[in-house]
């Protein structure tokens, strides 16, 4: 599902990674918030190699066939959704209509998700994330999949990363990296490119390969 990768990310820093495939992009995504065990190679967070303690901290956001929003859903009732999924204790009185208000949503809520403008879409999902406060991680699946206008997803996700207040580490999981960006980078592939001495992009994907993942998301 996804050649050998190294990486790592730290609080306060936004890491783009390249991948042309979606598969490999959405597989990468699911590693990183602990939502997949790999098969091989390391894989851990704040010095734990559990992928329990990786998932609790970690966010995926919009990933498409996993977590993207029902097209024919409200955005009321999608924050509603989302804010059950918060473990009680971190809950407490959390209602739609509230959270709406003070997240300056309200303009939305009666939106079908699927009307949303790609920047609003990114700033709701990534804001349902953050409702959950042991959220450290976000792992972004392909945001520059709704638009070519990368202010639609970049400025959002680095202010993520660089709010003093509550500093994230952020992935975001890309086709291609925008021109403007001289921030970090990652290519899916790249320990599998070191080790036969090719440019990782130019390595021939084959549909049914099945490799190792090396890996470490890093504080």
């Amino acid at each position: 599902m996804l050649p050998p990768t190294t990486l790592a990310v730290a609080r306060g820093e936004l890491l783009l990674v390249t991948g042309e495939r979606q598969d490999q992009r959405t597989a990468l995504a699911l590693l990183l918030s602990g939502r997949m065990k790999p098969t091989g190679g390391e894989l851990g967070w704040d010095n734990s190699r559990r992928t329990k303690q990786l998932r609790l901290a970690a966010a995926l956001v919009d990933s498409p066939g996993v977590n993207e929003p029902e097209e024919h859903l409200s955005v009321r009732d999608l924050v509603t959704e989302d804010l059950a999924l918060i473990p009680r204790r971190y809950r407490g009185a959390l209602l739609s209509g509230p959270w709406l208000k003070v997240n300056r949503f309200e303009d939305i809520a009666a939106l079908w998700t699927e009307q949303l403008e790609p920047g609003r879409r990114l700033e709701l999902l990534t804001a349902l994330a953050l409702a959950n406060p042991r959220t450290d991680l976000l792992v972004v699946d392909s945001p520059d999949r709704h638009s070519a206008d990368l202010d639609t997803w970049l400025p959002r996700l680095q202010e993520l990363a660089s709010d003093a207040g509550r500093p994230l580490a952020v992935v975001a999981a890309v086709s291609a990296v925008p021109a403007p960006w001289d921030g970090p980078v990652a290519v899916i592939g790249n320990a599998e490119a070191a080790e036969t001495g090719q440019d990782p992009e130019d390595q021939e994907a084959t549909e049914d390969q099945e490799t190792e993942l090396e890996t470490e998301v890093a504080k």
